[in-house]
């Protein structure tokens, strides 16, 4: 009998149970958090290999530089051991930064592919920098330029070119200071002030003539270019007026060293040394009041008068502002180095003066005035007065220092030049506006040196001969402060035209001009191998010495016969006050101040002011004072330059024999003078006769 059959009982399918459920979750939530993870250590890995690749690109593009001037340095050695003068080593740091330029313009394949470029519409004007969300992660982008909607599918994607292209304020903030300071820490003060009103006179008003010139010329080119149809964008006339400006900036670095190696004339050296330092102040504080002129109106370009005068004290307000924080940075430093007992450690006192003297131009630069005017005239106090509270040690380093900075540099900026005409992405060429720009700067320099060469040798006992005037026609060369200036705002089609046109005028001038110095100085007789120190033959009428000690007493008195009389002005209130306040030197304070001053002046006057017997002479004076306008006061004697002492005069004969004064034996006796002493230093009459400058 078969037994019958159970049922089996199946369960239904229902719901899984809720710990099943959560593992299944979390286990989904590992998975996602893993590829998450994963998707962002891929991200932070991509992101620190372009980290690494932007240092390493960087890394090369330093050392690109760096060997170019080594290059440059060696070869200058060749060039000067074979005694070659026809290329100077800027001309050859230019030529070694164009053959890099084409290497790395033509030479090194695009990187990196193209991004699609986002429509803003909606706006009016860029942003500087810009944020953008991107799958809830935010992204900076910062503003490069303006790109031609010509070229916007042409985007140079090299990053090379881009890793070598600086900032503009790369060149103001940390090439330009030491140029500048140098030039001022190193001013050969005998020859510039002898010619000191000649040299301000073509520094300020032939740079403006020079600027005003050029503008106007231009923007008739421009007008020609608009009517021929070359001219795609806007190009104001204060487009024009500011290229007058940043072309006027001279630098005739090459003829300058041609000069100082063959030793030529000078005076000759000395008019085209200073006329290109305070040019270069000139031109840059022309630069920015014309940027600074802006009519009330619609028409922002057309000509009012209320904004040329504020253009006019903008130029004024900026040019005295920054040569009165140049003065008070290096005034600073003096007490700074007289006061402390710094000299007994060099390294702090050069590093110091280092700074103090650096910062001037970022100072300057802050406050909203000019650096380079503020550095010039800071290098220059620094030099006639902290110059002398430094240890024998800082003023070698100090000297040095600025030298060796001043060549790199240079140098640098050169170099940077030639690369700049390939690897700059914005150039525009045109042919009649570089044409039309080479011929106004001709004209303008005609109309700046000829017409006031003439007024000036109407005044001077020294004339400057034609020879002078065509070689300092001839060495109106362009450099690094044109270039510096030109680049700075490159945002518009007229500023790209322009520093693309001051690029190649920078080396048609450096290499052609610079080349053809030294055939120039022998074909205008101008004389060479003269020593520094040695001055032309006297003429009849220029001074007459009634007694002296030699050579050197008429040469003393010549130069400060011919030195500037809005110097001689000055000069004494300097060597009475500023010097014995600022430095080591001078008489002491407690015999040119009033009485009543006495304690001030004690405090104020060095101990070695006291110890120095050789108070007398101050080495400036030789070459700066008539000895009329000096007057030295010590102890209970004063010695003026007719030869009186005290209540007591002595006499010159025209033999030459000199009578003493009873106070004047005194003297010598409480110095521990001889006769011989006496005789080195020696007491001359000129007749005061009008200036050279």
């Amino acid at each position: 009998m078969v037994p019958p059959l159970r049922p089996t009982l199946r369960a239904s399918p229902g719901p899984p149970p809720p710990l099943l459920l959560g593992l299944l979750l979390l286990l989904l939530q590992l998975c996602r958090g893993l590829r998450a993870e994963d998707s962002g250590a891929m991200e932070e890995i991509a992101t620190e290999k372009e980290a690494e690749e932007s240092h390493r690109q960087d890394s090369v593009s330093l050392l690109t530089f760096i060997l170019l001037l080594t290059l440059t340095i060696l070869t200058i050695w060749l060039f000067k051991h074979r005694r070659v003068r026809f290329l100077h080593e800027t001309g050859l740091a230019m030529i070694y930064g164009l053959i890099v330029g084409v290497i790395l313009r033509y030479g090194i394949p695009a990187t990196s592919g193209h991004d699609k470029s986002l429509s803003c519409s909606q706006e009016d004007r860029p942003f500087s920098t810009l944020l953008v969300n991107v799958s809830g992660k935010f992204f900076e982008y910062t503003l490069k330029g303006e790109i031609s909607p010509g070229k916007i599918n042409n985007v140079e994607q090299n990053d090379m070119l881009r890793k070598v292209t600086f900032d503009p304020e790369v060149f103001f903030n940390i090439l330009l200071p030491p140029i500048i300071f140098h030039a001022g820490y190193s001013l050969k003060k005998r020859h510039f002030f002898r010619n000191l009103g000649s040299i301000l006179a073509y520094a300020f008003l032939g740079t403006a003539v020079s600027c005003f010139i050029i503008g106007n010329l231009m923007y008739g080119v421009v007008k020609l270019m608009k009517l021929v149809g070359q001219l795609s964008d806007k190009f104001y006339y204060t487009d024009c007026l500011l290229f007058g400006a940043i072309i006027s900036a001279t630098d005739p670095v090459t003829v300058l060293a041609i000069f100082n190696e063959l030793h030529a004339d000078v005076d000759l050296y000395a008019l085209l040394f200073g006329e290109s330092v305070l040019n270069d102040a000139v031109a840059i504080v022309l630069s920015s009041s014309i940027v600074a002129y802006q009519p009330t109106g619609l028409n922002t370009h057309a000509f009012d008068a209320a904004a040329f005068f504020k253009s006019v004290g903008v130029f004024l307000g900026i040019f005295s502002g920054s040569f009165a924080m140049g003065a008070v940075t290096g005034v600073v430093t003096a007490l700074v180095t007289k006061f402390t007992k710094l000299h007994c450690f060099p390294l702090l006192e050069t590093a110091l003066f280092f700074l103090m003297s650096w910062s001037t131009f970022l100072l300057a630069e802050a406050c909203g005035f000019t650096g380079v005017v503020a550095v010039l005239f800071c290098g220059i106090t620094q030099a006639h007065y902290t110059y002398n509270n430094l240890s024998v040690e800082s003023r070698s380093r100090t000297k040095q220092l600025f030298e060796v900075l001043h060549f790199l540099a240079e140098n640098f900026i050169f170099s940077y030049m030639g690369l700049a005409l390939f690897t700059f992405q914005k150039h525009i060429f045109s042919p009649i506006f570089i044409i039309g720009a080479f011929i106004a700067i001709f004209l303008g320099r005609a109309a700046h040196i000829y017409p006031l060469s003439f007024f000036l040798n109407l005044g001077r006992r020294h004339k400057i001969g034609w020879n002078f005037q065509h070689m300092m026609m001839f060495s109106g060369l362009r450099g690094a402060m044109a270039f510096a200036l030109a680049i700075r705002d490159t945002a518009t089609y007229s500023h790209q035209m322009m520093f693309s046109t001051t690029l190649l005028i920078v080396f048609f001038t450096v290499w052609i001009i610079g080349g053809g110095t030294t055939p120039m100085l022998s074909w205008l007789n101008i004389r060479v191998g003269v020593d520094p120190d040695q001055d032309p033959p006297p003429s009849n009428d220029s001074f007459q010495v009634l007694q002296g000690d030699g050579p050197d007493a008429a040469r003393g008195n010549r130069t400060k016969q011919e030195s500037a009389w809005i110097f001689r002005l000055w000069y004494s209130f300097d060597h009475n006050y500023l010097k014995p306040i600022l430095t080591h030197s001078g008489p002491p304070l407690t015999t040119t101040l009033p009485a009543w001053c006495g304690l001030l002046a004690r405090c104020l006057t060095s101990p070695q002011v006291y110890e120095n017997q050789e108070q007398l002479r101050d080495e400036d004076s030789d070459f700066i004072l008539n000895d009329g306008d000096l007057t030295l006061t010590y102890g209970d004697s004063t010695i003026t330059a007719n030869g009186s002492s005290g209540s007591h005069t002595a006499t010159t004969s025209l033999e030459g024999r000199r009578t003493k004064s009873g106070s004047e034996e005194a003297l010598e006796q409480d110095l521990g003078m001889g006769d011989h002493e006496v005789s080195s230093r020696g007491t001359r009459l000129v007749f005061p006769l009008e200036d050279n400058a």
